[in-house]
């Protein structure tokens, strides 16, 4: 499986136009996953590795340094303000031994719970797998990616629908700008169609590439960038609610 995902990630890079056959010979070191491909992500993997750990520090000095944030529109005393030993420690401690409980069944009791069968068989590239998808947490965007025909807007459309996640904050920003409570209603319906998306693209995308499920994908790939609207409507009118009582004072 790690080879077919390699090959099919890498081949992404062919949807570039112009220059996508020249930079997947470049990102490969030949003209197929190698062993020099298989040295490059590993390299790359410790070093994203180091870099992550590099941003956690960062993260923790300016926590420390300026202060976590407050809910939007309050503003925490000290004295209202809890401290992190011993009550979020205590917190995260419970989370992480639970977390590594589980980890351990997994790794010593069930190894290949979560195991694809395919995964047993030798990686021979003249030879596809007839039906082989990527793990569950990537279904959702997989099946995006298949829901378009054209191979440059699936990767496009797959690339926008993790960015979209990401710009959240941007797309909330007129609520916080505005210092008021957010309308809740369409927050609340966005986080149910954004979850409904997802659990039906990530069942689509565990399906063969045929008619019906892909036409099904497609209805949920439009609805999952539909529901996107909603924060954006929130802030519009969290900076609309601001103005009137604003506008209100004002001939107060």
């Amino acid at each position: 499986m790690s080879f077919w995902a390699a090959t099919v990630i890498t081949n992404l890079i062919t949807s570039v136009p112009v220059v996508g056959d020249k930079l997947i010979i470049l990102v490969h070191g030949a003209f197929s996953v190698h062993d020099v491909t298989l040295n490059r992500f590993f390299v790359m993997h410790f070093l994203f590795a180091i870099l992550v750990a590099v941003l956690a520090v960062a993260h923790v000095y300016l926590l420390h340094k300026e202060g976590s944030s407050s809910p939007v529109g309050t503003e925490l005393t000290a004295l209202e303000k809890a401290q992190f030993s011993f009550y979020f420690a205590s917190k995260d401690w419970t989370t992480f031994v639970g977390f590594m409980i589980l980890l351990a069944w997994f790794v010593f009791v069930q190894p290949n719970y979560l195991n694809h069968p395919d995964n047993f068989i030798e990686a021979n590239p003249l030879v596809t797998p007839t039906h082989i998808v990527p793990e569950w947490y990537f279904l959702p965007f997989y099946a995006i990616l298949r829901a378009i025909p054209n191979k440059l807007l699936g990767v496009e459309a797959m690339v926008a629908s993790i960015l979209l996640l990401a710009l959240l904050p941007v797309l909330t920003s007129g609520a916080r700008a505005a210092r008021v409570e957010p309308l809740s209603a369409p927050l609340n319906i966005f986080f149910y169609v954004l979850t409904f998306c997802l659990v039906m693209l990530g069942g689509l995308g565990a399906m063969p590439a045929t008619g019906p499920y892909i036409i099904a994908s497609q209805f949920f790939t439009a609805l999952y960038f539909l529901s996107f609207l909603l924060p954006l409507l929130a802030s519009i009118l969290a900076r609309w609610k601001k103005f009137n009582e604003n506008v209100g004072e004002n001939f107060r």
